[in-house]
């Protein structure tokens, strides 16, 4: 099938520009937001794999259900990128470069599942400040992208939530998921 010439007129990406958005930047915050939501899901499958011992191996189903959601965090958000006229880096390491949080690096003492827990939470409330910041971007101006963000959002609270239950005792009302990685807010199909 051979090319149109010239741009297409893409409508879903007009109405938020004439609302006020910089779709450019959005499209800037989103790419960063994945990049940090893929290699969370990187780090969190090494930090989950050392979580050893009779303290650690109870940890691990947590560790999971965080990781797997991450990743779904990323698969969720990556067609609006795409929607909006965006893309991902071809190469990969570009694209890990750019995430908007800090690796989560296996802490040097990693045998004290405490430490590992620390880095677990760092990275859950970096990804709640930038979601939330996406939120802030788009709430009444970018209906979709902000349904897709505040899902985002609303897991990354409960995963933070989590892990401060575990490090200082603190309720959360963790609830058990049916299986590892359900994302009862980001998953693709509600039943």
């Amino acid at each position: 099938m051979p090319k149109k010439s010239g741009k297409p007129e893409v409508v879903g990406r007009n109405i938020i520009e004439k609302a006020g958005v910089n779709v450019d930047q959005l499209i800037d915050k989103l790419v960063r937001g994945v990049a940090a939501e893929l290699t969370t899901y990187y780090y969190y499958t090494i930090l989950r794999m050392h979580l050893t011992g009779m303290e650690g191996e109870g940890l691990k189903e947590i560790a999971e259900d965080a990781r797997l959601e991450d990743r779904m965090h990323f698969e969720l958000m990556t067609p609006r990128i795409y929607e909006l006229g965006g893309r991902l880096p071809s190469d990969i390491r570009k694209f890990a470069d750019m995430a908007a949080c800090p690796d989560a690096y296996l802490p040097k003492n990693w045998e004290d599942p405490k430490s590992i827990l620390e880095v677990l939470l760092k990275a859950e409330q970096c990804a709640i400040r930038v979601w939330t910041e996406v939120c802030n971007l788009t709430l009444g101006k970018d209906p979709r992208t902000y349904d897709l963000a505040q899902r985002i959002v609303q897991e990354e609270v409960e995963h933070e939530a989590w892990f401060l239950e575990l490090l200082y005792g603190r309720p959360s009302g963790h609830f058990r998921r049916r299986f590892p990685g359900e994302g009862p807010h980001s998953k693709r199909f509600p039943e």
